[in-house]
């Protein structure tokens, strides 16, 4: 999916807002466990729910490969339902070595065709560049996170540029790839860090987990963080999928899911008029 086409999807919907499929077997409404693929059956329906309000769905990796063969195939299948036009995240923070690095891109893009894929910076460019190589995909850099974990290294200062790693990063790593194939990852929780990654990469979409149950503000990643083509994805996972755990669980999700797209049509009425 082009930068374009991504943009007149926002423009269509109203909406930046991504749904996290982070879809765990053990919270999944119960009556779905009976069914022959119940991973499959609950993200079917979420998406059914949702695929008016949301432009990208995320599914995180790790809830798929931790079932093993059957959590790769609920994985397939989820990918082949989600609407078309609609992008598609592979929420797997790869990165390792180039010849990997290659294996990797060529699972998600080729073999699985998602959009776009998470990728962690921590090996530099030449981790990073055989995901750059695929047309019309993405690569969404780890640029600042709002873990616990990450003040051990995101926030520490190189003396000699004033400014911290996390900034480095998204500074440097925009010699690898352009707006139009690379994004950043900026944890939802403090507006601040979503300020100074703003004025670092001014043109580049930011994917914006944290909004809902992590406890960001959506008003303020917007205020801070949109540009002139929206240039953000927030993602919500846990504040819609698992709006309830009963039957009534997708007509929860789909509340869920209407009420921020609605906050965030107003939004960008605001800023892009």
């Amino acid at each position: 999916m082009t930068r374009k086409d991504l943009f007149e999807q926002i423009q269509s919907k109203k909406s930046y807002l991504c749904v996290g499929l982070d879809t765990d077997i053990n919270k999944i409404p119960k009556h779905l466990l009976d069914k022959e693929d119940p991973i499959f059956e609950f993200n079917k329906a979420i998406i059914d729910a949702t695929k008016d309000y949301a432009v990208a769905y995320k599914p995180n990796i790790a809830f798929y490969e931790a079932l093993g063969a059957s959590g790769w195939n609920s994985l397939q299948k989820t990918l082949e339902y989600i609407p078309e036009n609609t992008f598609t995240i592979s929420d797997a923070k790869r990165g390792d070595i180039g010849n990997t690095s290659s294996l990797y891109a060529r699972a998600f893009f080729e073999n699985m065709n998602f959009d776009s894929v998470t990728v962690a910076p921590y090996m530099g460019e030449d981790s990073v560049k055989p995901f750059l190589e695929f047309k019309n995909k993405w690569v969404i850099l780890l640029g600042v996170t709002s873990n616990q974990g990450s003040f051990d290294f995101q926030h520490l200062r190189i003396k000699d540029k004033n400014r911290s790693l996390f900034e480095e990063v998204i500074i440097k790593s925009q010699e690898w790839g352009t707006s139009d194939q690379l994004m950043f990852v900026v944890g939802a929780t403090r507006a601040d860090l979503l300020e100074k990654v703003r004025k670092a990469a001014p043109d580049h979409f930011l994917l914006v987990p944290g909004v809902g149950a992590q406890g960001g503000s959506l008003e303020d990643v917007s205020k801070y963080g949109m540009n002139d083509h929206c240039g953000l994805l927030v993602n919500s996972s846990r504040g819609i999928i698992y709006s309830s755990n009963g039957e009534d669980f997708a007509e929860k999700a789909k509340e869920a899911a209407k009420t921020l797209q609605m906050e965030m049509s107003e939004y960008l009425d605001k800023y892009l008029g």
